[in-house]
């Protein structure tokens, strides 16, 4: 049986991602559910895991920043 701890959306342009965090009998977990017209993609991701999956989307995240017009050009390429 699962447990709800923390619960949060977001909607990205026709996409909207769902963050369930919630526990088990063998541990605590990330749920992450992608849905696009009704069409559900879901990733689990243990709580040992968290930190280094926020990390590499804040370095994704200032990556973007840091490039944005350069990423317009190798695209266009």
């Amino acid at each position: 049986m699962e447990n709800a701890i923390k619960s949060d959306k977001i909607s990205v342009e026709r996409k909207h991602f769902f963050f369930d965090l919630k526990e088990n009998d063998r541990g605590c977990f990330l749920k992450i559910t992608e849905d696009v017209n009704g069409r559900r993609d879901t990733i689990i991701l243990p709580a040992c895991g968290i930190e280094e999956f926020a990390r590499i989307l804040q370095d994704m995240s200032e990556f973007m920043q840091d490039n944005e017009g350069q990423l317009v050009e190798v695209r266009a390429e």
